[in-house]
């Protein structure tokens, strides 16, 4: 079994391109912690962030890689400048056989 997010950020009015950058840092701290980007586009109206990330083939690997994520000296760091870019978020589980 497949697990995965399907996220969708609403990204603050005028953020997009900082969003963006500010994305770029984020992949090698997830890749350390066991979280793959799959996939992320943005919409045509460039108000949303979609992407997918996955856990690998266990539901208990969610729990793992997003405790060692959260918990990383840059996730904390960095933590308000992230959040900042996020007017909403909506987060879609997706488990596959």
């Amino acid at each position: 079994m497949t697990v995965a997010h399907l996220r969708t950020y609403t990204i603050n009015k005028g953020m997009m391109d900082s969003w963006l950058e500010t994305f770029e840092t984020l992949i090698p701290w997830m890749k350390e912690a066991g979280i793959k980007v799959e996939s992320a586009w943005v919409n045509e109206e460039k108000t949303q962030f979609i992407w997918i990330r996955s856990y690998g083939d266990k539901v208990e690997n969610i729990e793992t890689a997003e405790a060692k994520f959260y918990g990383s000296d840059n996730w904390i760091a960095n933590v308000d400048r992230i959040r900042g870019h996020l007017a909403h978020r909506e987060i879609v589980q997706i488990e596959t056989p």
